[in-house]
């Protein structure tokens, strides 16, 4: 979700600062004008081991993407069902404070869809920041549990609503209303995302048993087409709605049938999760879809004139970078807000290879997740790890893989596993490593632990291990080389 705030409305903001609190406050003026230089997307990658959570994108043209943080998840969810989809970025009106909500939802932890439809998390996962760069630890929202019969809260988006000065959060819940059975749309209103109103019914598509999910609204400025907001969702088609009030009446303008795109109903190119950008600095939007149904990620298309339908186009200029976007929400930013991002996850780091000193033509790598040396690796980037500053220690170091980003060489009960980062302190420790002058020859580096400093990482009958060193095997066995 990428909101606009126009010129007036910064003015208007401007006279309002002083008369609320913090967290509701209106952009301030100064920050409401500067300018957008690029855009950042939140993203899940997938139903992999760790593709859902929270992976951040940057563009400065918003058709070309590149993955931050080397591709590895930016924030992973440590509560409800440890995995998150469909996350959505939102910016405070004072340009102090972000949010991102997600669906609390892990199928790959073998969870089927049925279960999560019907017996799901009623919980949204939530995180603040300050700066986009440091994010709390994540809590949980239980928006759907006052529904009847509330199988999950899937696809949640917030947006702030000046109407009633706090946010609307709205989302997807499947339960039975009115003898039928489907996924309607739901809000609450929250000025903190901590605590939130009573949930109500906000969309639900006449007849039968035509559900409706993945409903995103954008803000334009200056009533372009002749309305304030914009919104669209997946019931069957992609169906694109206009309103002048969040919560007032809505207009439905058509869907993307023209274009060949559904959400199932009449084939074509069947997708979900739309998602809104406008391109900075001038009155043209791009509705992002994901193609889930063929697994190729998102699609944009673009509009200059969202009061109707059929001036949508399908572009293929774009280029989505490494990962696989999925359901996820694109926030413009300004200079500042793109300078701290990409200072913290923008840097690339080289791929290394960690070669043994006792037996130079093998190398470290991962198979079925256990670590050991081999030569002649196949696929080659499961001995191939970005080299990065230390989980517990800075000074010190971690080794991310190449093929499985957000995966780390740690010991574990003395032993070495490739493990999904769970974000916790112990994890931490055990993949942070001290790198020092060679055991065996200098030139080389051996790796102590951090949290045992008298054992090092070696090789014993070729598995890595976590050993004390006290001979001149060992130390031939702990010694290594950072090639590319």
């Amino acid at each position: 979700m990428s909101r606009v705030l126009t010129r007036a409305s910064a003015l208007l903001a401007a006279l309002c600062l002083l008369l609320l609190p913090a967290a509701q406050a209106p952009r301030a003026e100064a920050a409401a004008l500067d300018p957008f230089t690029g855009y950042l997307m939140a993203h899940f990658t997938g139903e992999s081991a760790n593709g859902e959570q929270v992976y951040f994108a940057h563009s400065r043209d918003g058709l070309t993407w590149r993955d931050l943080n080397n591709g590895a998840p930016v924030l992973l969810s440590t509560i409800g069902t440890r995995g998150v989809r469909d996350p959505s970025i939102v910016r405070s009106p004072a340009g102090d404070r972000y949010w991102i909500v997600a669906t609390d939802l892990r199928i790959a932890s073998g969870t089927s869809w049925n279960d999560a439809a019907n017996r799901g998390s009623r919980s949204l996962v939530v995180w603040e920041s300050r700066d986009l760069v440091n994010w709390s630890t994540p809590w949980l929202i239980n928006v759907a549990g006052a529904i009847p019969g509330a199988g999950n809260a899937w696809a949640p988006e917030a947006i702030w609503n000046a109407a009633t000065g706090d946010y609307v959060v709205y989302w997807a819940t499947n339960s039975l209303r009115d003898g039928v059975t489907k996924h309607r749309i739901w809000y609450v209103r929250t000025s903190d995302f901590r605590s939130f109103t009573a949930p109500q019914l906000y969309i639900e598509r006449p007849g039968g048993g035509q559900g409706i999910i993945d409903t995103q609204i954008i803000e334009v400025p200056g009533s372009v087409g002749g309305y304030r907001y914009y919104r669209a969702s997946a019931d069957g088609h992609i169906t694109i709605e206009a309103s002048n009030s969040i919560l007032g009446s809505w207009t439905t303008l058509g869907n993307l049938s023209h274009l060949g795109i559904s959400n199932g109903t009449g084939g074509g190119n069947v997708v979900e999760g739309p998602m809104w950008m406008q391109f900075n600095g001038r009155n043209e939007w791009a509705l992002w879809l994901d193609q889930y149904a063929t697994g190729r990620g998102y699609l944009p298309v673009t509009s200059t004139n969202l009061g109707g339908v059929t001036n949508f186009r399908t572009r293929s200029d774009y280029n989505l970078g490494g990962t696989r976007k999925r359901h996820g929400s694109i926030l413009n930013l300004t200079a500042a807000e793109e300078n701290a991002v990409l200072g913290r996850w923008g840097a690339t780091t080289p791929v290394n290879r960690i070669q043994a000193y006792t037996h130079q033509d093998r190398y470290v790598r991962h198979a079925n997740y256990d670590v050991r040396i081999d030569a002649n690796v196949s696929p080659a980037q499961d001995a191939q790890f970005r080299v990065v500053p230390g989980l517990a220690d800075a000074a010190s170091v971690s080794f991310e893989s190449v093929n499985y980003p957000g995966h780390y060489l740690r010991h574990y009960g003395f032993d070495f596993v490739l493990a999904a980062n769970d974000g916790s302190s112990v994890f931490a420790a055990d993949a942070t490593f001290r790198q020092v002058a060679g055991l065996a020859n200098s030139s080389w580096s051996s790796f102590r632990s951090y949290n045992y400093p008298d054992r090092y990482v070696r090789h014993y009958n070729y598995q890595l291990r976590l050993d004390p060193i006290n001979d001149a095997q060992s130390r031939a066995d702990a010694t290594f080389r950072l090639t590319s």
